[in-house]
């Protein structure tokens, strides 16, 4: 099963709240960009949001320009119909992160809960990077949260890469500044707990270098 099909199926047979990475807000999130947004008119995109509550919190808080992507069309259905009217103005992606034909030069803050530790790959991981360092503005940031050192080695049946902050932040290589690292314990809907690490990171430059692996 590919990974389309993979999301594709979790999503079409499980509720949104009954999957372990489920939490009705990511404070953890809001606040990493909140601390990153100069303004509220930061432009956003949120990597695999899927049916994530974090594009309704970014909504409600005053975002006006947010993106979500997602490779699951199940997942953004699941959040378009929970948006109501106030989906319209999102831009909606169903893409596959590493080849998704995103605009350039675009995004004053990337934002990634839980999509990065399954790039099992180094070359993924590469082109993932890449995308990040197209996608953004000159000094914007990337905010990453995968599993930590002990978190589960496996996530709806699927291997991942588990990160403390400076694995995570290596692999982005020196053009991206860290700002700062967070830890996490999330309770999963089953009451069972994940550890995940955050690392919010600065594009410190545009040059060609900054889209070498």
């Amino acid at each position: 099963m590919d990974s389309r099909a993979h999301w594709e199926h979790v999503y079409g047979t499980k509720a949104p709240d009954r999957v372990s990475w489920f939490a009705p807000h990511l404070g953890t999130s809001l606040a990493l960009i909140g601390r990153v947004s100069a303004s509220r008119s930061a432009s956003i995109i949120d990597v695999g949001g899927g049916a994530s509550t974090l594009v309704d919190d970014l909504i409600g808080s005053g975002y006006p320009n947010v993106s979500l992507l997602d490779i699951s069309i199940s997942a953004i259905d699941i959040a378009l119909s929970r948006l109501g009217p106030a989906g319209a103005d999102v831009r909606w992606h169903c893409a596959d992160v590493t080849s998704a034909d995103l605009p350039a030069n675009a995004y004053d803050v990337w934002h990634d809960r839980a999509v990065f530790h399954f790039f099992t790959s180094p070359d993924q991981r590469r082109l993932y990077v890449r995308q990040v360092a197209r996608c953004l503005k000159p000094s914007g940031h990337v905010i990453i949260g995968t599993f930590g050192p002990e978190g589960p080695t496996k996530c709806s049946g699927l291997d991942v890469v588990r990160y403390d902050a400076d694995s995570l932040h290596n692999e982005f290589g020196r053009r991206f500044r860290m700002v700062e690292s967070a830890t996490e314990i999330h309770r999963t809907p089953f009451g069972t707990t994940q550890q995940f690490v955050y690392c919010s990171c600065a594009l410190e430059s545009h040059s060609t270098s900054a889209l070498l692996p």
